[in-house]
């Protein structure tokens, strides 16, 4: 039987650990099955992850809500995404922050999910294909970052990229990858929390060339 959005939202969220009104909202609101391919479709709100293609995937709905409930995000706020993938996690953020700069490394994912941000009718969302190991410094300093390929290790150049008092959310690791969430204290300093055990595909590009 097709799980509704509703399902997910009393099961797979409210159900569990989400109670943030604001992630709750923007889960609502935002159509997931745009992101999800046509041929399967009927699983759009099945609480897993789904392949898009060439070994890359959309995020588990409840992972998805989690990573923005962490992030704290106010209407004010200006996020940057590594790694747009297929555009639903930028959708998802838009619904509660001012705007979200993404930078996708694999080019046809970058044009998917400018195809589908748009579809979705989602108009605070600036997505460019390039390497996200540097950030978006241009458009920096962020209120916060959030990494959604996983990096052995989390690179300086996105950590200088936070305003002071912003969030970086970031998977980390090789195969075993825990979620790690930096709040920047000072110019120097960054507290630290490990949260939940995750899966995430890993981060290409320099990433892999520094660590």
């Amino acid at each position: 039987m097709r799980t509704t959005k509703e399902e997910m939202i009393d099961r797979q969220l409210e159900g569990r650990d989400i109670m943030d009104p604001d992630v709750i909202r923007a889960m609502r609101e935002v159509d997931r099955s745009i992101f999800v391919p046509d041929d399967i479709k009927e699983l759009t709100y099945e609480d897993r992850a789904l392949p898009i293609g060439k070994e890359q995937t959309i995020s588990q709905p409840y992972i998805v809500a989690y990573m923005a409930q962490m992030l704290g995000l106010k209407p004010d706020d200006v996020v940057l995404e590594v790694g747009t993938g297929c555009g639903y996690n930028a959708a998802v953020l838009s619904r509660i922050a001012a705007h979200v700069y993404s930078v996708e490394v694999i080019e046809w994912l970058a044009d998917l999910a400018k195809e589908n941000l748009e579809e979705a009718g989602i108009e605070n969302v600036t997505s460019r294909h390039g390497d996200g190991f540097r950030g978006w410094p241009e458009k920096a300093p962020f209120d916060a970052i959030i990494l959604t390929a996983a990096p052995p290790a989390i690179p300086e150049p996105l950590k200088l990229q936070l305003k002071i008092g912003g969030k970086l959310l970031a998977p980390v690791g090789k195969g075993i990858q825990k979620l790690v969430l930096l709040e920047r204290t000072s110019d120097d300093l960054f507290d630290e929390k490990h949260l939940i055990p995750v899966q995430f595909v890993p981060m290409t590009g320099e990433a892999q060339e520094r660590f």
